[in-house]
């Protein structure tokens, strides 16, 4: 059994840039081993084009239990797809009910969320934001997969665009991953853009950033209720 979550989640925050009160939220989810420190420079990139965006960057709830430091969402100690799934479920639950406590507390909608995950917190961000009673804005998920694609068929609650990125030599989550989760993404009618680098690794590079940043900017900045 894993050990008790904590009830909220916690980790380095940076204020809209503007100085004004948050108009947009972006999270940032890290994989497994780091913790939300991990992303965060990210969040300084992405602010120059979304400058009213308050960026979160949590730690998971679960201490490493691989690795003696670091956070995780979910074990990986059991690979098969019922652990798997049950494991991101679990945690998915924990970040939605931590992302509706900052909305509400920020007086915003839901669809003023963006949602990004690298590796092992991409699976917990596909996961959690094509469930959200109110969809995201959108969700960007690099180096990571999606998993629990046949649950989803009945439980998707919307269909917000979503942007994958992956690296094709990437030797720890295979590339072919994400060829898969955009293959069913699209069987759902969810609206995926993939891109692939050549070279890349297990990592984000400058251009993964550059698109992820236009999204977030182009599908935050043109909703009513982003702007509220």
């Amino acid at each position: 059994m894993p050990p008790a979550p904590p009830l909220t989640l916690s980790g380095p925050s940076r204020p809209p840039a503007s100085g004004g009160r948050p108009r947009q939220i972006v999270v940032l989810c890290h994989g497994v081993g780091a913790d939300g420190n991990d992303l965060f420079d990210i969040a300084a990139i992405w602010a120059q084009a979304l400058p009213d965006a308050l960026f979160l960057s949590p730690h998971a709830p679960f201490p490493c239990d691989m690795w003696p430091s670091g956070r995780q969402w979910f074990s990986l100690q059991d690979r098969s797809p019922p652990a798997l799934e049950a494991g991101t479920r679990l945690a998915a639950g924990i970040l939605n009910a931590w992302l509706d406590e900052q909305l509400a507390a920020h007086d915003l909608p839901g669809s003023a969320l963006g949602m990004m995950g690298f590796s092992q917190g991409a699976m917990t961000v596909l996961f959690a934001g094509l469930r959200r009673p109110v969809p995201p804005a959108c969700i960007l998920g690099y180096s990571g997969r999606m998993i629990g694609a046949e649950s989803l068929r009945t439980e998707i609650s919307g269909r917000p665009p979503v942007l994958l990125v992956h690296g094709e030599d990437d030797p720890v989550v295979p590339v072919e991953a994400t060829r898969a989760s955009e293959a069913a993404l699209q069987a759902l009618g969810v609206p995926v853009t993939a891109f692939y680098r050549d070279g890349l690794q297990h990592g984000i590079d400058e251009e993964g950033l550059i698109v992820g940043g236009g999204m977030l900017a182009e599908s935050l900045l043109g909703r009513d209720g982003a702007q509220a």
